[in-house]
């Protein structure tokens, strides 16, 4: 069910409820009532600001079957993708960033 979806998620993500909640912008009790399937119908509007907190398509948060969730990607990278939001960098320019990474760990290897 979505609650049981959003919970597992988030646990997994490392954020409390009071975390994801202030994150999604959505107050904590109606966060915690989705959660515990008090709330069954939350609006579109809701599950995408709880689906882009715990970087995640919409299609994972209403899969019927928990088997079918799309596999988490590992805590570290999604930290560092949510550190690249907040400074500012936009998604299209993550591979500049990445190449110039690259780019500047060659010239320092040939310093060396």
């Amino acid at each position: 069910m979505l609650g049981e979806i959003i919970y597992d998620l988030r646990k997994k993500r490392g954020y409390s409820l009071s975390e994801l909640s202030e994150k999604a912008n959505i107050s904590k009790s109606y966060l915690s009532n989705i959660e515990r399937n008090l709330n069954r119908n939350p609006s579109i509007q809701v599950l995408r600001k709880i689906a882009q907190v715990l970087n995640v398509d919409m299609k994972t948060l209403l899969q019927e079957n928990g088997d079918e969730k799309e596999p988490l990607h590992d805590k570290e990278l999604i930290e560092l993708v949510n550190e690249l939001k907040e400074s500012g960098i936009e998604k299209n320019e993550y591979k500049t960033l990445i190449e110039f990474i690259k780019w500047q760990n060659q010239n320092f290897e040939t310093k060396k």
